[in-house]
């Protein structure tokens, strides 16, 4: 089950499968209809606190990642949610808001998953 990632702003593909937008806050200048967000996720996204904390700065990726990683366990219905949608469906597209596209918390969520967090079975 590949994840993809993807800026919100960017029209929607075929190959995009189900899109997920993973930020608590609606991105600003795009419509419901235009987005095409099948599940919008709001804890998902990185607290209030994390955001500015962090203020999109590279410098302070390694941080950021490690504290969002602190936050999204303390999330289980979130990654039990997400562990349910990877396991049914064929493709998933992290939809983010962020201009930076290496340095976001969509790309930390795949790595969480992907690499800190292993798919429980059984989440079907």
């Amino acid at each position: 089950m590949p994840i993809k990632l993807k800026r919100v702003y960017e029209p929607a593909a075929d190959g995009d499968g189900y899109r997920v937008l993973v930020e608590r806050l609606w991105p600003r200048g795009v419509s419901k209809e235009r987005a095409h967000v099948d599940l919008w996720m709001k804890d998902a996204g990185a607290s209030r606190e994390l955001r500015v904390w962090f203020g999109h700065d590279p410098a302070k990726w390694e941080d950021f990642r490690m504290r969002y990683f602190e936050e999204i366990r303390k999330r289980p219905e979130v990654i039990r949610e997400l562990d349910k949608i990877l396991a049914r469906k064929k493709t998933v597209t992290f939809l983010f808001a962020a201009h930076d596209v290496l340095h976001n918390n969509a790309e930390a969520l795949k790595e969480f998953l992907t690499t800190h967090h292993k798919i429980q079975p059984g989440t079907t």
